[in-house]
């Protein structure tokens, strides 16, 4: 699993952007794949999870009326649909994989594949 994360950039409080995370080796369809934040100074934190097949998904408190992921396996691809954005969305989002499901899919510390990283950045 070889993932690059893009689509971050500037935007206004209140716009939106879509997220995409691809997988080069094209096995995404095997992992459970998540998005994560890291704001300056702050630790990494859980935005989003969806499963193999998208038709279950996971959302931390701050993002779940806001956020949707989804995922196109033919296209090895996972996406994090981000509306109504706060400044306080500002942060690097980083895609990340793993082979199976649980409960502990908010901690970071389980996930075995990382992309690099896009910056979202909300003005006021």
């Amino acid at each position: 699993v070889q993932l690059q994360a893009s689509g971050g950039g500037l935007v206004q409080s209140g716009g939106y952007l879509r997220l995409s995370c691809a997988d080069s080796g094209r096995t995404l369809s095997r992992y459970y794949t998540a998005w994560f934040r890291q704001a300056p100074g702050k630790e990494r934190e859980f935005v989003a999870g969806i499963n193999w097949s998208g038709d279950s998904t996971d959302y931390a408190d701050a993002v779940k009326d806001r956020c949707t992921a989804s995922r196109d396996n033919a296209k090895s691809t996972v996406y994090l649909q981000m509306n109504s954005l706060k400044p306080e969305d500002t942060a690097v989002y980083y895609c990340a994989a793993r082979s199976y499901y649980s409960n502990t899919y908010s901690s970071p510390r389980t996930y075995s594949y990382w992309g690099q990283g896009t910056l979202v950045t909300v003005s006021s």
